[in-house]
C-alpha cells in the first residue's frame, strides 16, 4: 500500500505535468483541481500590486471577484510583510493557512489554503505547493502579461512601462549578501532606475537618475542600464572604470542634450571590499548596526554621464572602503530627501536615515522597511511625488543570511 509520502510525490508529479501545458490564466483553476489529492478544501492565490498596498486574488474564471486584501491591515498582509506563515480559524469550520510566496527574498504574494485540519503531511504539501506556485509565476510571467496586469490598479505611463521592462526583481539575495530596492511613483516614473546582480563572488549594483521627467529621461536611464549589463555580460571580470566608461559613451552616442547621474558599485563578497564610482549623484551612505557612519563613503563630486566630449574627465575615480560583517550601504536619488509636505518642508536626509535605522533596530526585513519608507514618503507629500524617489539597500553578511531570510 502506498504511503502518504508516495501520494504526495504523485500529486506534485501530476501537477507539474499539467503546469507545463496550461495557459497562465488557468493556474488558480488548476490548483483547485488538485485540492483533493493535496488533502485540502480550497486554494486561492493572491498577488501584491505594484505599489505593495494590497493583495489581489487571481480569478479562476468561475468564482465571483473578491475584494483585494490591504497589506497593512489583514492577516494575509501580515504574512506578506513578515514572511511568516499563519493559521487562522474559519467562522464556519476548519482552518485557513496563509503562506508567503517568496522567490529567494523577493516577495510576490500569498497563498491561501483552506482545510478541515492541518497535520504535518498536509503542511509539508502546502509549503511545497507555495514553492511550485512561485516558480510558475516567474516562468509563465515571461510568456504572458496576465500576472503583470493582475498587479496593477491604474494605467501606467509609457516611460514607466519602458523602465520597468529593464528593472531586475526588487530584492535578490545569497548566503553572503542581500540587496533590495524600491522606486516611486510606480505608475509615473521619469528617469530613475536601479540594477543589482551577483556574478561569481561579487555583488554589482547601480542606481541611475535620468535628467528630466519624460519619455526621453526614461530612455536615457534604460540606455545606461543596457550599456552596464552589456559590459558585465561581455566581460564579467571588467572593473568599474571600463564599465562606467561604456555607459558614458553609450549615452553620448545616443543623446545630444541628456545626461544621467549614477552610482555604480561592486561589493566583493569574499572580503567585504567595496568599490564605487559616483557620477554626480548623492553619495552612498553606510549603516553600521543601527547607526549611520558619517561621511564614510563621501568623495569628490564628478560630472554626470553622457556629457559632450571634453566636458567630463576621461578617467573616473574608483573609491574604496572595507565593510564590516552586517554593514548596509544605502544608495538613493534626490527625490527621496526632496519630497515636501504641505508647508514646503523637505523630508530631508535626517528623517530618511532615522526611519531606516529604526527599522533595522526592530530587525525588520529590508524589503518591508523600504516598502514602509515609500508609503511614508507618499503620505508626507500628499499631492504626490513630483520627482522619482528610489532607494537601494544592500548588506554584506558573510556569517550567513539573516533569520528573516532563512
Amino acid at each position: 500500500m502506498a504511503n502518504r509520502s508516495d501520494s504526495s510525490d504523485a500529486v506534485f508529479e501530476a501537477l507539474l505535468g499539467d503546469i507545463h501545458r496550461m495557459q497562465p490564466s488557468e493556474l488558480p483553476k488548476l490548483l483547485r483541481s488538485h485540492r483533493s489529492e493535496l488533502g485540502v478544501e480550497n486554494v486561492f492565490l493572491y498577488l501584491a500590486d505594484v505599489q505593495q498596498e494590497q493583495l489581489a486574488m487571481m480569478p479562476d474564471g468561475s468564482a465571483s471577484s473578491q475584494a483585494a486584501l490591504p497589506i497593512d491591515s489583514t492577516v494575509a498582509g501580515w504574512v506578506y510583510r513578515t514572511l511568516v506563515e499563519r493559521v487562522t480559524t474559519r467562522e464556519s469550520r476548519g482552518l485557513t493557512l496563509w503562506l508567503p510566496l517568496v522567490d529567494g527574498i523577493e516577495r510576490l504574494g500569498v497563498l491561501c489554503v483552506e482545510a478541515d485540519a492541518l497535520d504535518e503531511e498536509t503542511l509539508r504539501r502546502c509549503r511545497t505547493l507555495s514553492t511550485v506556485v512561485t516558480l510558475v509565476l516567474y516562468a509563465k510571467g515571461v510568456i504572458s502579461d496576465l500576472y503583470a496586469r493582475s498587479q496593477r490598479t491604474q494605467q501606467m505611463k509609457i516611460s514607466a512601462e519602458m523602465l520597468r521592462a529593464f528593472l531586475p526583481p526588487r530584492s535578490i539575495g545569497t548566503r553572503l549578501t542581500t540587496s533590495s530596492a524600491i522606486l516611486e511613483p510606480a505608475y509615473n516614473l521619469g528617469g530613475d532606475a536601479f540594477d543589482h546582480t551577483v556574478i561569481d563572488h561579487t555583488l554589482h549594483t547601480a542606481i541611475v537618475d535620468g535628467m528630466g521627467h519624460d519619455l526621453i529621461a526614461g530612455l536615457s536611464s534604460s540606455v545606461a542600464l543596457a550599456a552596464c549589463r552589456n559590459t558585465r555580460r561581455s566581460d564579467p571580470s571588467a572593473g568599474l572604470e571600463p564599465l562606467v566608461r561604456s555607459v558614458d559613451q553609450a549615452l553620448s552616442d545616443a543623446f545630444d542634450d541628456r545626461h544621467v547621474t549614477a552610482v555604480f558599485a561592486h561589493l566583493h563578497l569574499d572580503t567585504g571590499s567595496l568599490e564605487w564610482i559616483n557620477a554626480g549623484h548623492p553619495p552612498p551612505l553606510l549603516m553600521r548596526g543601527t547607526s549611520l557612519v558619517p561621511e564614510a563613503l563621501e568623495g569628490e563630486p564628478e560630472p554626470p554621464l553622457g556629457l559632450p566630449a571634453g566636458m567630463a574627465d576621461s578617467k573616473r575615480t574608483v573609491h574604496e572602503a572595507h565593510l564590516q560583517p552586517g554593514d548596509r550601504v544605502l544608495l538613493y536619488t534626490d527625490g527621496v530627501i526632496d519630497a515636501k509636505d504641505a508647508s514646503g518642508q523637505r523630508f530631508g536626509l535626517t528623517r530618511f536615515t532615522d526611519f531606516l535605522m529604526r527599522a533595522m533596530a526592530a530587525d525588520e526585513p529590508p524589503p518591508e522597511a523600504l516598502r514602509r519608507l515609500v508609503k511614508t514618503l507618499l503620505e508626507y507629500q500628499h499631492a504626490g511625488l513630483t520627482d522619482d524617489a528610489t532607494v537601494m539597500m544592500f548588506q554584506w553578511h558573510p556569517a550567513g543570511s539573516p533569520d528573516y531570510f532563512a
